[in-house]
């Protein structure tokens, strides 16, 4: 498809192309009058009329924003045919009036013959099927009347104007040349001379114009490579380039011509089909598409000796005028990729209500986290630890939120989108302020258990300011002493997943400071033993999706068991929580759990209804 500026230019030059013909035109007409070929000069400048007349309607036609690609191709076609007539009408006129000697009117038509040539060299320089044959038209047939002189100056002016014509089209060529290189640039990405991100943005934004017209339906596709930045880091940029480049062209050869492709940057890749009326429109035959660009992404690859593998994840969406207007395309589509990588990866999604829904409120618990953070309408609220004889012995901070418009809102669900916002720094700075402030004042009332555990993410730990962050507060709310209950920051499985070195540092420079470490929700992530004996942890806490289970599944009876006769290898501490039977609670003691937490023994609590009823005594 050609880029939408390149038509406008042409239209442009029908205008020009109508002025110069018919101004130029009278004088022939006069000069018709006055040497006895009036009548032809006259049928010939009706003849201009009528082209120019068709040329403008040609002009009036034209819109690109509002033109499907086979519209702009058949406007395209008559807008050849004006350009064709109109020079045509210029050799009709030499023909006519080169005969004309004994006026020396063949002086003027040989002229206007010349001027008409090098008027078609510029005007048409853009389109290399306008300007060849009517430079050829236009050029040839000076040359035979040259050359039909039959005199020696004859032969010179018809080579001459041979010569002439060569340098037309040589420089007019190499013009052209330079302009499609230039226009190629512009809208093709460098890398794998797809579609980049600036033609199809303004590609997009035609096809709004359309579909509105046409109220037409579109469908979008956003490919984002899975796991890519992997290849990059092990084997270099230059394998991934390659790698990215042969991705392409399976794309390419996959839409086959009935799709737009564009890559937007990085290992994203957008496809977007042709317009269709929404009886035409077939989500199913979407999601089918999508699958067979999963299915030729796969396919094994062999890139400078290395055999690669690599899948994609698909977001799918139908557009509509609304869902293009400002952009809003982008963002939704992107949504439904984002949901594909949620659900493991290698899939499609195809962006409906329901995840729009969800998205805008995802959307709105961004905006409100953030106040509700800073104006403390996050509540830190604790939940007790009893040991096997249902005795007290610490607590863990758990937050809570409610909000007026969301109502209570689950850390489930607001916690990711704290990680994913970078606003989970502020959450957990929030959390760990307000359970130290409360561990200082029970211990100065007396009130003393043994441990306090506060979940700690993994953006926290591996920040170099979280160091500091601790060391103040510990002084500020802790003072010098050391002997305070032992603190306890829960950190996840997905710790493994990080720079080992880097992770084991930072846990060496808290627990300098005093803290100690459990591995929250054991048994669910990324479990190793070497990292085990690596990690200078202290506790683990077994996962509550074992604790459901017990009494329901054998397996789970026994994964409970490995845990924690693992643990007790390692000399760590072992926590239960998500106890919400006495008969789970029986299993666990059995295995010599040494800590157990959940709604068989409480919900967290608020700090006021904890005192009041684990510490009333003490009041």
């Amino acid at each position: 498809m050609k880029q939408q500026k390149y038509y406008t230019f042409l239209q442009q030059q029908i205008l020009l192309m109508i002025g110069l013909t018919l101004l130029p035109g009278i004088v022939y007409v006069v000069l018709g009058f006055i040497f006895k070929v009036f009548l032809p000069a006259l049928l010939w400048y009706g003849s201009l009329l009528v082209i120019s007349f068709y040329g403008w309607s040609v002009y009036k036609d034209f819109s690109a924003r509002r033109m499907s690609e086979e519209e702009l191709e058949g406007w395209y076609n008559r807008l050849k045919w004006f350009m064709y007539l109109i020079f045509a009408a210029w050799l009709v006129v030499f023909l006519l009036f080169v005969d004309c000697q004994k006026y020396d009117m063949h002086y003027i038509a040989i002229f206007t013959q010349i001027g008409a040539s090098v008027v078609a060299s510029a005007l048409l320089v853009s389109d290399k099927k306008l300007f060849v044959p009517i430079l050829l038209m236009l050029m040839l047939p000076l040359a035979l009347y040259f050359l039909f002189l039959g005199t020696w100056y004859g032969y010179i002016l018809a080579l001459f104007s041979l010569i002439l014509l060569s340098v037309l089209l040589y420089a007019s060529n190499n013009t052209y040349k330079l302009i499609q290189k230039n226009y190629y640039h512009a809208q093709h990405d460098v890398l794998t001379g797809l579609f980049n991100r600036r033609y199809f943005m303004t590609y997009m934004e035609d096809l709004r114009e359309a579909l509105e017209m046409d109220n037409k339906v579109a469908t979008i596709y956003l490919i984002d490579l899975d796991h890519f930045k992997t290849i990059n880091d092990s084997l270099g940029h230059d394998v991934g380039d390659k790698l990215l480049k042969e991705v392409a062209k399976r794309i390419e050869f996959y839409a086959n011509g009935t799709h737009t492709t564009a890559r937007l940057g990085g290992d994203e890749f957008m496809i977007v089909g042709r317009a269709l009326s929404k009886e035409d429109s077939d989500m199913a035959k979407a999601e089918e598409f999508a699958a067979g660009i999963l299915d030729v992404i796969r396919k094994p690859y062999v890139i400078d000796h290395h055999h690669l593998y690599i899948s994609a994840s698909i977001g799918v969406h139908q557009l509509n005028p609304l869902s293009l207007f400002g952009g809003n395309f982008i963002s939704e589509v992107d949504i439904a990729m984002y949901e594909a990588k949620a659900q493991g990866r290698d899939g499609v999604i195809v962006f409906n209500k329901a995840l729009e829904e969800r998205v805008d409120r995802h959307l709105l618990i961004e905006q409100k986290l953030y106040q509700a953070i800073k104006e403390q309408k996050i509540e830190v609220h604790y939940q007790p630890q009893f040991d096997k004889h249902e005795t007290l012995i610490g607590c863990e901070s758990l937050i809570r939120w409610h909000d007026e418009e969301l109502g209570a809102l689950s850390p489930a669900e607001f916690v990711p989108i704290a990680e994913k916002t970078g606003l989970i720094l502020e959450l957990g700075s929030y959390v760990l302020r307000q359970t130290l402030e409360t561990l200082n004042t029970w211990c100065e009332k007396g009130n003393r258990l043994k441990s306090y555990s506060i979940n700690i993410s993994m953006r926290q730990l591996l920040s170099d300011k979280f160091i500091e962050e601790v060391e103040s507060l510990m002084k500020t709310h802790l003072g010098q002493s050391t002997n305070h209950p032992k603190i306890y920051f829960e950190i996840t499985e997905h710790v493994f997943a990080q720079d080992m070195k880097k992770v084991i540092l930072m846990m060496n420079r808290l627990i300098d400071l005093g803290i100690s470490f459990s591995i929250d929700d054991f048994g669910t992530g990324y479990s190793s033993l070497s990292y085990l004996s690596l990690l200078p942890i202290e506790e683990v806490k077994i996962d509550k999706s074992f604790v459901s289970r017990l009494g329901e599944s054998e397996n789970d009876k026994k994964m409970i068991s490995t845990i924690i006769a693992i643990a007790k290898n390692f000399d760590l501490n072992i926590v239960a929580e998500g106890i919400e039977t006495f008969e789970q609670l029986v299993v666990l003691v059995q295995q010599e759990c040494d800590a157990f937490q959940g709604f068989y023994f409480e919900k967290a609590l608020s700090k006021a209804k904890f005192e009041a009823k684990y510490f009333s005594e003490n009041a």
